[in-house]
């Protein structure tokens, strides 16, 4: 009797999914007939947004169909995030990720409950777009060369050292948390309202360490007014090639990039997250955009939706476990 229920429920199951399959495949056939809406969870101006814009221009080319930006700022990008993820699955309604888009959950107590999404479970990976590190800069008049001196005069002088983030919770906190527990300092955190006011206070020696992207920091760096030590990833930045990376600093198995990448709700057919993949992974190869994301010192990531899923998956892991590590309690 159960061999033959189940026989019958496999048989259901089989026909659910090859009726779903063709269902999507036949809305995928006329997706898409109206315009497509990537929501940039943070406000106009900041940099996810212009490239949240860049991205709408040349997939409104590529698809021949408009595609416009909506900005659902706040809770720093958990608000945008929730309503991507309570959206339609219908392929209309996208979310541009960045770092927070698993600093955030993985950040709160309650995770994904807090957050209000949960960055692996809630959305359909479509793919990577762009990527590139954060950059460790120091004030001028810091007696450091590099990122190895910065950590022995961080134990020479626990909680001395000052350093500012965007926020807590952010890429700019959390990379700090990280360098603290891999390398046995502590360093002070001071969150402050977005990286800028951070950066000015940096330059004038009210603190003495930040992290932030290539394109902001490069003019203090090429001025003198900053001193880059290292970039957060595992191989140095094109951007910066006389800067030293994570392994050349000593901590090999630190690795922080910061990302852009774009999910759908969860239930989105197949068919049009591959039909949007196959359009990114052209716009990465277009001259225009390449030379854009040179100056924004980041490199072309296009990569399958399954190779998206799979980082996000270990990004959001990796700053659990570092949270863990350093019992931060956060809340936003």
């Amino acid at each position: 009797m159960n061999f033959k229920l189940n026989r019958r429920q496999a048989g259901v199951n089989a026909l659910f999914t090859a009726i779903t399959f063709v269902a999507g495949k036949s809305f995928a056939q006329t997706w898409p007939d109206r315009p497509i809406k990537i929501v940039v969870p943070f406000a106009p101006g900041a940099g996810t947004d212009a490239m949240g814009r860049l991205i709408a221009q040349k997939l409104s080319e590529l698809l021949a169909n408009p595609v416009v930006v909506e900005n659902r700022a706040g809770a720093s990008g958990a608000i945008g995030s929730q309503y991507v993820a309570q959206s339609p699955a219908d392929g209309y309604t996208l979310l541009l990720i960045a770092a927070p888009f698993t600093t955030v959950p993985a950040s709160l107590p309650n995770g994904p409950k807090d957050a209000g999404y949960d960055p692996v479970r809630s959305f359909a990976p479509i793919g990577m777009v762009a990527s590139g590190p954060l950059v460790w800069a120091v004030n001028k008049d810091l007696p450091v060369a590099n990122l190895k001196e910065l950590i022995a005069l961080a134990k020479q002088k626990p909680g001395a050292l000052n350093y500012g983030s965007a926020g807590a919770g952010g890429i700019n906190h959390l990379v700090l948390e990280m360098l603290k527990n891999r390398s046995g300092t502590y360093i002070t955190h001071i969150p402050y309202r977005g990286i800028a006011p951070a950066t000015l206070d940096m330059i004038s020696g009210q603190i003495q360490l930040i992290t932030g992207t290539v394109p902001a920091l490069l003019p203090f760096i090429k001025d003198g007014r900053v001193k880059p030590l290292a970039v957060t990833s595992a191989r140095r930045s094109p951007a910066l090639p006389d800067v030293p990376n994570m392994a050349e600093s000593g901590l090999a198995d630190f690795d922080v990039l910061n990302y852009f990448g774009l999910v759908a709700p969860r239930a989105t057919p197949q068919p049009v997250l591959d039909k949007l993949n196959a359009a990114i992974a052209r716009m990465v190869t277009l001259p225009d955009v390449k030379t854009r994301f040179a100056s924004d010192a980041v490199e072309p990531a296009a990569g399958s939706p399954a190779q998206l899923a799979k980082f996000i998956e270990h990004d959001y892991a990796a700053w659990q476990r570092v949270v863990a590590a350093q019992n931060l309690k956060i809340e936003i």
